[in-house]
């Protein structure tokens, strides 16, 4: 069953997901530490160009189905029009500022 975004626990990971799914580059951005990190399947990628190929050019979506760690981790369905449906698991480090400096994701 998933969870509706608004319900997500915490603010900056449900910030995040909205981000994603309204396709909001500028919102998704402002969430990010200017120094954000993120790995896919265990590999570092380059944050800017995951995104854009991944997320943005892709119509990425995420519908989240369980959540732990307080909402800072993630069991999703995420699909985009390169890879079709896919569970997903994301993981989100939050600095004291309430932005994301890493999240991880990967198949689940």
């Amino acid at each position: 069953m998933t969870i509706q975004v608004a319900r997500l626990k915490d603010p900056t990971v449900r910030a995040f997901v909205s981000a994603v799914n309204a396709h909001d580059r500028d919102a998704f951005q402002s969430i990010l530490a200017p120094d954000a990190t993120m790995s896919d399947d265990g590999s570092d990628r380059d944050l800017d160009d995951w995104t854009e190929r991944e997320i943005f050019s892709s119509h990425g979506h995420m519908d989240v189905d369980n959540e732990s760690r307080g909402g800072r981790a993630l069991i999703a369905r995420y699909s985009n029009d390169t890879w079709g449906e896919m569970r997903t698991r994301w993981s989100f480090t939050v600095d004291d500022d309430g932005r994301i400096t890493r999240f991880e994701t990967g198949q689940a």
